[in-house]
């Protein structure tokens, strides 16, 4: 594996089964992690999951002795995006953390222990914001994407300062700006999804990140589904739904782009946010990243992503062969799937126990497609869809 401490500024999707944990790194001093999901067997050498934890603090720069991690972002409360919070706060300075609002009405029963601390830390730092008015240092340091009427009622006196909403962007990372590296544009959640589905309300963002004139374009969706995903289209200027590095939604879930509705009562594919993923595809390599499971070959009704529809539906129509999934990345012994910033904007870094796609992997990948169409040719219009 090549050495993470040589990217300068990237970011790393770790191997962590399904789950998201995403490193994004604007300097050497400065870390910015997107949920966590660490599995305690995955300290077992025979796990093929990676002990992102334990590796994490290994890589953060160091403050007083010790790790320091500017901003942790959670999407939204469900274990598999914050397993080894509670551990990660005890072992490590967290400078600022961003959170949604929903994070306020779930009730404790209706989370696991790590939610539960994520809970009350960010309870605590709120306090602490508004004891102080607004004047607190790095460990206290806090931002809310989203609305919230608790703000109104039960947090009286929150500053403004610390609230974003979806259409607006930051530079800010616990209390520096540093726009000449970074840049978030936060998506969603929207206000009349607050109180639906919680993976509905999910903190959506694009980042990029910035070397000189070049820049690379991340698209982070969280677990969102077809609808929220077709407002994030509908809603965005161009800009702000380009992207270079697009993590599939909800661990290659077929939920991003099948829907049924009061028209339609079963699932059907739904081409038009295919279409606008694709079309707002900046770089000829893009490269879709499934922060899952391998891929099944196919699905029984009701199966957990990820789901090989999904799967199809992006090789066939966003990114045909730039498609990487991280317990597959290789099979045999998982590695992070890393993009480096370069003087031509992010680009993939191959590590050394990964020798890149094998004939295996490209066979799999064709098979895939082929045996999604009826007639085993290639398809002269939508065909092969569903």
């Amino acid at each position: 594996m090549k050495n993470l401490e040589e990217i300068e500024r990237g970011i790393i999707f770790w191997p962590v089964g399904n789950g998201d944990s995403t490193t994004v790194i604007v300097n050497e001093d400065v870390f910015l992690q997107v949920d966590i999901c660490h599995h305690e067997k995955a300290e077992n050498d025979e796990s093929a999951e990676i002990p992102v934890l334990d590796e994490l603090l290994k890589l953060l720069p160091k403050k007083d002795g010790e790790p320091y991690l500017a901003v942790f972002a959670l999407t939204h409360p469900d274990e598999d995006h914050c397993k080894g919070f509670e551990e990660l706060l005890k072992k490590a300075q967290i400078g600022e953390i961003w959170f949604t609002p929903r994070v306020f009405d779930e009730f404790k029963k209706d989370l696991c222990s790590d939610a539960k601390a994520f809970q009350e830390e960010t309870k605590r730092r709120i306090k602490k914001v508004i004891d102080n008015k607004g004047e607190v240092a790095s460990g206290d340091r806090i931002r809310i994407v989203g609305y919230s009427e608790d703000l109104k009622e039960d947090y009286r006196g929150f500053p403004n300062i610390y609230i974003s909403v979806p259409g607006k962007t930051t530079s800010m990372l616990n209390g520096t700006d540093y726009s000449s590296h970074f840049k978030a544009f936060f998506h969603s959640p929207f206000k009349d999804d607050l109180d639906g589905d919680r993976n509905d309300t999910s903190l959506a963002m694009q980042i990029t990140l910035i070397n000189g004139p070049s820049k690379g374009k991340i698209m982070l969706l969280g677990d969102l589904s077809y609808p929220i995903l077709r407002k994030i289209y509908d809603r965005s200027d161009e800009q702000d739904v380009a992207w270079d590095v697009f993590l599939a939604p909800h661990h290659c879930s077929k939920s991003a782009m099948y829907y049924k509705d009061d028209e339609v009562n079963e699932d059907t594919p739904r081409h038009d946010i295919l279409d606008d993923i694709r079309d707002s595809a900046v770089a000829t390599n893009h490269y879709i990243i499934a922060s899952s499971r391998p891929i099944p070959a196919r699905n029984s009704e009701g199966d957990n992503p990820p789901h090989a529809k999904a799967f199809n539906r992006y090789i066939e129509n966003v990114a045909p062969t730039d498609f990487i999934c991280t317990m597959e990345h290789p099979v045999e012994a998982p590695v992070p799937v890393v993009f480096g910033m370069t003087e031509k904007g992010l680009s993939y870094q191959k590590q050394k126990s990964d020798e890149g796609p094998s004939d295996d992997k490209a066979e799999k990948l064709s098979a895939v497609v082929f045996n999604s169409r009826s007639d085993g040719k290639a398809p002269q219009s939508r065909g092969g869809y569903g």
